[in-house]
């Protein structure tokens, strides 16, 4: 396989050595170049040999550069190849459980490994080979892993594949090389839960110190299941149990390799009606963007930043809307910003999901239309505040399509939209432009 040159960054080395638009790339010291990681992993050097091809024609050329600089290239996709769709299918797929007629793309499966390396996803591992295997390893590529579970036939029930069970032994070939991964386990009642996250757990610590971190978080259940496996959220009661076993387990980890390796995500506290752990559980926060310590690392950081804090405000009101399950807890951080600022109000509303159903309660899945129609009419203040994960990540849009501006018109009011940043949160509620 070879790659097609899109475009040449102007002065770079590729430019000098008169590569252009057009040209196909073929190999680089004589590596073929099938995908981006090939390309990053073989232009990494500061010699280069360059096959192409141009008009049909294949020619050569050489190219001196620095170490690990770029050699300008671009290319159609930033792959250089199309995505790699799951193979799977999974009972607790949250993508099965959509709606119908929502933006295509939030229906694809993404199940690609070179994604996992360069942006952070997770991989199952089921649609990996051995020589793909063989080039994580020689690249140096730590993965991220979607185990859900160690035992060879409920993994493969889990994920619908024959196949997925099988594929287990690739964390010990990729930990044996040296290389870490971090794990997610999504955790079902009844299913993968109990004695079996018990044996997950273990069977992932015995491949420490491999394993950077595991989140196990609960399955999101919509009221879109017709016809699926059968599934339900857990109780409050379930989730204490799950809490237990992780952190007991994180405890054995903690005094045999110096790091609690598991952690539960934060909704599984949330579930259960407890307290969150103090910073100093989370470590240095590996599994922050699979949500877990988000709401701990917010508070802390709204506290250090009330510190120095600018109380000498004007009368300011504002309505926080965010997913039911965090609703008590930014309740409590909005009463604590108001007893150090008087002149503050917080109005916190959590928003019932009707889009997906009552059972998904996170902020991020909390749609334009629901929130349209759970707060028309109210006495907002001045300024609506939205956190930002219900936003794509990239426009403003909600997952209904609806835009920023097509709520500001039905509701009237202006809305701020801030990330999970504790400074960016005060500022916002104090009317601070960043």
């Amino acid at each position: 396989m070879a790659a097609a040159v899109t475009g040449v960054v102007p002065r770079s080395p590729a430019f000098r050595a008169g590569i252009k638009s057009g040209d196909v790339l073929v190999s680089v010291n004589g590596h073929e170049i099938n995908d981006v990681l090939d390309y990053m992993f073989y232009c990494a050097e500061d010699r280069l040999a360059l096959v192409l091809e141009r008009d049909g024609e294949s020619f050569e050329k050489v190219v001196i550069k620095s170490e690990y600089d770029e050699l300008g290239l671009e290319f159609q996709s930033f792959l250089m190849d199309s995505k790699r769709s799951c193979s799977n299918k999974c009972i607790f797929c949250f993508i099965d459980q959509m709606p119908k007629g929502m933006r295509e793309t939030l229906y694809f499966k993404d199940d690609d490994a070179r994604l996992s390396f360069l942006q952070g996803n997770y991989v199952t591992l089921t649609n990996l080979t051995d020589r793909d295997i063989d080039r994580i390893c020689e690249m140096r590529l730590n993965i991220n892993v979607s185990v859900h579970t160690t035992e060879p036939e409920l993994r493969c029930m889990m994920m619908n594949n024959r196949f997925a069970g099988d594929k287990l032994r690739y964390l010990k070939r990729i930990a044996d090389s040296g290389l870490m991964m971090n794990c997610q386990i999504v955790c079902c009642p009844g299913i993968n839960d109990g004695a079996h996250l018990e044996r997950s757990l273990s069977d992932l610590a015995a491949l420490m110190p491999n394993i950077q971190s595991v989140a196990v978080v609960p399955v999101g259940v919509t009221k879109f299941r017709e016809g699926l496996y059968p599934l339900r959220p857990f109780t409050p009661e379930e989730a204490g149990d799950v809490i237990d076993i992780i952190e007991s387990k994180a405890a054995e980890c903690l005094e045999k390799w110096d790091t609690r390796m598991c952690f539960p995500a934060d909704e599984f506290y949330l579930l259960a009606g407890r307290k969150l752990p103090e910073a100093e559980f989370y470590e240095d926060y590996p599994q922050y963007e699979n949500g877990v310590g988000l709401l701990r690392s917010l508070y802390d950081e709204v506290m250090q930043a009330l510190e120095d804090a600018d109380t000498d405000i004007p009368p300011r009101t504002v309505t926080l809307a965010t997913g039911t399950a965090a609703e008590a807890f930014h309740r409590e951080l909005a009463r604590i910003i108001m007893e150090r600022i008087p002149r503050l109000k917080i109005n916190v509303v959590g928003i019932v999901n009707h889009f997906f159903g009552e059972t998904i309660t996170v902020a991020g899945l909390v749609t334009a239309g629901d929130m349209i129609d759970q707060l028309r009419g109210r006495e907002l203040g001045d300024e609506l505040l939205i956190p930002r994960v219900m936003l794509k990540a990239d426009e403003p849009v909600f997952l209904d399509d609806l835009t920023v501006s097509d709520v500001e018109r039905e509701l009237g009011i202006h809305i701020r939209a801030s990330r999970n940043d504790g400074f960016e949160y005060l500022d916002a509620v104090m009317g601070i432009e960043i």
